[in-house]
């Protein structure tokens, strides 16, 4: 099942989720149904997923679905302002995941897709400023790295430089 798809990521990202939160539990997932979503539904999770959707423009799209969490995986980086759309979730938990920003390594951009840009590769200490300031608290967070096979100062680099970030959120009492 896992033999072309990002295995370590997404190993690290389940074990991350189970953790943070046990199946059985209804998610709405951010961005379109992909192979993760199946692999949570494998593993005990109820999955609603957007459709695909400009979140930037349509981000009340968050709450359409009452669940236990929202996850979001490698998702607030494609938006031009996640800000609005964490301000406005009203799940009470957040498991989400980001690539980080490296410093030797330019910023993800598709010359084809629009939607497949990164406006954003943060650093952990950034994300976790837009998490607070959009009133989550950080409850959980793990890195890991994705490293390539490929012969080269860059493959090297990223055998030791996380490239993902995992966060577990809740949020704040008002």
């Amino acid at each position: 099942m896992y033999h072309k798809m990002p295995k370590k990521r997404y190993e690290h990202t389940l074990a991350f989720l189970k953790e943070v939160l046990p199946a059985p539990a209804t998610v709405l997932d951010l961005g379109v149904r992909n192979p993760f979503s199946k692999i949570m539904e494998e593993n005990g999770y109820t999955v609603y997923n957007t459709t695909g959707e400009d979140l930037d423009e349509f981000p009340e799209l968050v709450n359409k679905h009452k669940v236990d969490a929202i996850t979001s995986f490698e998702i607030f980086e494609h938006l031009l302002s996640p800000y609005p759309l964490l301000k406005l979730i009203k799940s009470t938990k957040l498991i989400t995941t980001i690539p980080l920003k490296l410093w030797f390594s330019s910023a993800y951009k598709s010359k084809t897709d629009m939607r497949d840009r990164h406006y954003h590769e943060f650093e952990d200490w950034q994300f976790d400023w837009l998490l607070e300031k959009s009133n989550w608290e950080i409850k959980k967070t793990s890195k890991w790295t994705s490293p390539i096979q490929k012969i080269g100062f860059r493959p090297i680099l990223r055998k030791y430089t996380p490239r993902y970030y995992a966060v577990y959120a809740e949020r704040k009492e008002v």
